[in-house]
């Protein structure tokens, strides 16, 4: 994307070891618009991103001045145009962002407009990293197998993908089995001072980008600006479209001290993720400064970073510093890289160091790293930590408040056929060292197999009923895992290689074994799992396990020997050793000393060069994947992986007006904290499930059916899983029935939620969905948006949106509403077989009006309310109008086609 017209006269010249780089100077920004030397670092790149596309027209210099009047309000009502420097894709996202890409090109073709023009602008990377599924686990050929069966599930969408990389220019896709998008960012991609040619210059500037990923914030711990966007507003960025945001609030999270003994950095990010969501961080930036940043390695930082949407936060920021250039130098970096990134900091004033004044900040909390225990994060989100000492008694707690919730019918103990153990509630089914977070950090990968290597030296192993696995986030951790020679203890516990690539924390566990599987459900025994993961939302990890722990991989390790979450860990015996004695988790747990020290001896930089010298190359099996070379799709209308989406279908040039809607019936009423993981399908799809009978019915046998996340591009599955999750609980059925279910009015007769949906559908009657506090919450899944408009919802009406959710809904054409404050599901009485009239949508719609709502209940009695429209922007406004951001761009894109022609 060029920049703009640089109206306020700022471009430099930085000369760089006899390089030279043009640049937009925050220096001589201050001259005109006042001191900004003490404006938070990451809000100093979202000025340099206004300067550089400055023009008058998406950016002006009432929107650079905003920036500096920040200082003086510590917050701002400005709304801004950002433009990232590039778009970060993973494959379960990607695919249909490409099935987007590809549908335009043909709505394009309709609209009379040239297919060529739909065409990424900004560089975009797709990683495929979520496709491999742990489907063989404990076994020395476990990675071969697990491969072999990722590439036979995920043909079509293979041959979906090369033909992509094929048919668009500025496309690149990293090949399966390569590493984590956010690793492969962190430890490659990234530059945090980016680069490009602009009329024969080059010009220089902070690293950014967005990425379909919520995680892409593991990159902020580099100092690269990105955050986690719904597929639909990545695509719209890719296609020139600017982000319409207002200027953030920025939290400064002061940390101080060090690190104790026996602490990892999964214990204070846990610690960072209870504080954040306890002060109330959504929609806002936090910043990270103090004396403790120093004493933090990148990865740390990383670790802290990736999970800003656990805490809440846009992104986790930690500035450029000495860390910075050290970490882009070990990791193979080009050295005129790594020099232009320190000098364009310092002459931009982004360089931290131990001098450096405090930013001002919104408002601020601290935190002393010493004062960070052994803990673990569940059963059910990932900001409800517990002190490791309080686990066994938390855990007894969180089980009998489920069993209240949802009363037990059977034992709850079953015995396992044909071996001499049964299944207990608070059998640990899953110990998964798995996931971005962790798994890009080498200390606690270290550390998990020095946990193993002890435990193999005493003779103690993992209990039978544990599934086990190591799903490293590059290759470059099996190198110094081989290296320290710890690869083979992990293996001799049962922790081997299962693939690379993020699977047990999104779902892609793989099945238990089937007699295990058997004892779970004849006895109805609540099981739980432990994985060095970010999320463990309900029905995310295996739908039988009922009770989800995030640790750090070395605890991972404990648990899978320890076997049961009722054990104290800390207090009691995990096992026997050969000769009968007990044997404690501190007998196997290594110092911090043991894990620096084969850290040193362990990892060389050439790993790095090494594994990334031929990172789009791929396998055998990519490179023998046959596509055809053509400017449009040919679509198979046989695929169950692939399908033309029906979103532009009858698009005309002119936007149709949205209308009122009246007569709404609920599809939903939710309660608070309902994530996209409960809206988007996800996980395994159940035989009896509708998702299940379409396959059926297209003569797919069970065992091929893959995942709802492998099937993105195909809508009529997708939509047929929205509000699907096995946990969600729609209270129009009583609060107590768990699964994706609703109630058909007024005729009262019950059904799988699509069922429904598609009745009043044929009936011609628009849905609302309803909602409490917190709605949206998790993984930036655009198909959370794209199942709830496909089902026919019109609206949706909650307390409050998480950040992504609400912009995908927008993105989508659905209308976001919130409850004004003290109103809500609960105190209006809903019950879901009211009706909704919402009017006033085509009245000079704006943002944040309000709007009436006209609520008829069964009796017929009334209630008009005021509901608060969450269109926050101007942009958002005209989105919404255009029944979507893609059907905005796509008309634009046409428009000028035309006039050029």
């Amino acid at each position: 994307m060029k920049p703009g017209q640089d109206t306020m006269q700022v471009k430099r010249t930085l000369d760089v070891g006899g390089r030279e780089y043009d640049y937009y100077s925050l220096e001589e920004a201050a001259k005109q618009i006042g001191d900004i030397s003490r404006l938070p670092f990451s809000l100093k790149v979202l000025l340099e991103n206004l300067l550089r596309f400055e023009d008058g027209n998406s950016v002006v210099t009432g929107d650079v001045k905003a920036m500096a009047d920040w200082l003086g309000h510590r917050t701002a009502k400005a709304e801004i145009a950002y433009r990232p420097a590039r778009i970060l894709l993973q494959d379960f996202t990607g695919v249909p962002a490409v099935v987007d890409l590809a549908s335009m090109r043909e709505a394009m073709v309709e609209l009379g407009g040239d297919p060529k023009k739909v065409n990424p602008i900004a560089p975009v990377d797709l990683v495929i990293d979520h496709s491999v599924m742990v489907d063989t686990y404990g076994t020395d050929s476990s990675y071969e197998d697990n491969v072999k069966v990722e590439f036979s599930r995920n043909k079509e969408r293979y041959e979906f993908l090369r033909w992509g990389q094929e048919a668009f220019e500025n496309f690149r896709v990293v090949p399966p089995g390569t590493g984590i998008c956010h690793q492969v960012n962190l430890e490659y991609l990234a530059q945090t001072v980016w680069t490009a040619q602009v009329d024969g210059r080059e010009v220089a500037y902070p690293d950014t980008l967005v990425g379909t990923d919520s995680h892409t914030t593991m990159v902020n711990g580099m100092a690269v600006l990105g955050w986690g966007v719904g597929g639909i507003e990545a695509e719209a960025a890719m296609l020139g479209q600017p982000i319409s945001m207002r200027v953030p609030e920025v939290i400064g999270f002061k940390l101080s001290g060090q690190m104790v003994e026996g602490t990892t950095a999964t214990d204070l990010v846990l610690r960072v993720v209870e504080m954040l969501r306890e002060k109330g961080v959504v929609g806002k930036f936090v910043e990270f400064y103090g004396p403790g940043v120093g004493a933090l390695s990148l990865a740390d930082r990383a670790t802290i970073a990736n999970m800003a949407p656990e805490y809440g936060a846009t992104c986790g920021f930690f500035p450029i510093d000495a860390e910075t250039c050290r970490y882009m130098t070990f990791t193979g970096r080009d050295p005129e890289r790594v020099a232009l990134v320190e000098a364009y900091a310092k002459a931009q004033g982004m360089w931290r160091d131990d001098q450096t004044p405090d930013p001002v900040f919104t408002d601020t909390l601290e935190l002393n790293l010493n004062e960070v225990v052994p803990a673990v994060a569940g059963p059910k989100r990932p900001q409800d930590r517990v002190p490791l000492s309080t686990v066994s008694s938390a855990f007894a707690e969180h089980l009998a408040a489920d069993l209240a919730q949802v009363p037990q019918v059977g034992t709850g103990s079953a015995e396992v056929a044909g071996t001499d153990y049964s299944m207990d509630a608070g059998d640990v089914v899953i110990a998964a060292i798995t996931s971005c977070t962790n798994t890009s950090n080498p200390s606690v990968m270290v550390a998990a197999g020095l946990v193993a290597k002890k435990a193999r030296e005493k003779g103690i192993t993992t209990r039978p009923w544990v599934k086990t696995s190591l799903a490293p986030g590059s290759q470059v951790v099996s190198d110094y895992l081989e290296a320290a020679n710890l690869q083979d203890d992990l293996d001799a516990i049962g922790f081997n290689l299962v693939g690379y690539g993020c699977t047990t924390c999104i779902g892609n566990s793989g099945p238990l074994k089937r007699e295990i599987e058997d004892a779970i459900n004849e006895g109805n025994v609540r099981v739980a799992s432990v994985l060095s993961g970010n999320r463990n939302f309900e029905g995310r990890v295996h739908p039988l396990s009922r009770f989800n722990y995030l640790a750090s991989p070395p605890l991972v390790v404990a648990y899978a020997i320890a076997g049961n979450m009722n054990i104290d860990i800390m207090n009691d015996p995990i096992a026997q050793d050969a000769e009968g004695n007990d044997v404690y988790l501190r007998d196997i747990w290594p110092s911090n000393e043991e894990v620096q020290s084969t850290m040193d001896a362990a990892i060389t930089d050439t790993m790095y060069a090494d594994r990334y010298a031929n990172v789009f190359h791929g396998t055998e099996d990519w490179r023998a994947i046959k596509t055809v070379s053509s400017m449009t799709y040919d679509w198979d209308e046989g695929s169950t992986y692939v399908q033309y989406p029906p979103f532009f279908e009858g698009m005309s040039m002119e936007a149709a007006s949205q209308g009122d809607i009246l007569g709404a019936r609920p599809l939903a009423i939710l309660a608070d904290s309902i994530t996209t993981d409960h809206i988007s399908p996800a996980g395994a799809i159940k035989r009896d499930s509708p998702a299940g009978l379409f396959l059926m019915e297209r003569q797919i046998p069970q065992n091929e059916f893959n995942s709802y996340g492998a099937r993105r591009g195909n809508h009529e599955i997708m939509m047929r899983g929205t509000f699907a999750n096995i946990r969600i609980k729609n209270q129009m059925l009583g609060g107590s029935v768990e699964g994706g279910y609703s109630v058909h009015h007024p005729s009262g007769e019950k059904g799988d939620i699509y069922d429904i949906a598609m009745r009043y559908k044929a009936e011609g009657t628009p849905l609302v969905v309803v909602g409490g506090k917190e709605y949206g919450t998790g993984s930036s899944r655009d198909w959370a948006a794209k199942g709830t408009m496909l089902l026919g919802v019109r609206a949706v009406i909650v307390e409050s949106f998480e950040r992504i959710h609400r912009s995908n809904l927008i993105g989508m054409g659905v209308l976001p509403l919130q409850f004004m404050e003290g109103e809500g599901r609960e105190s209006l009485g809903l019950k879901g077989d009211e009706m909704y009239d919402i009017t006033g949508i085509d009245e000079n719609l704006s943002a944040r009006q309000e709007i009436d709502v006209k609520i008829t209940y069964a009796d017929g009695s009334t209630k008009d309310i005021k509901a608060l429209v969450r269109l926050d922007t101007a942009d958002e406004v005209t989105y919404y109008q255009n029944g979507g951001i893609l059907h905005y761009v796509l008309r634009n894109m046409a428009a000028e086609d035309m006039a050029a022609a």
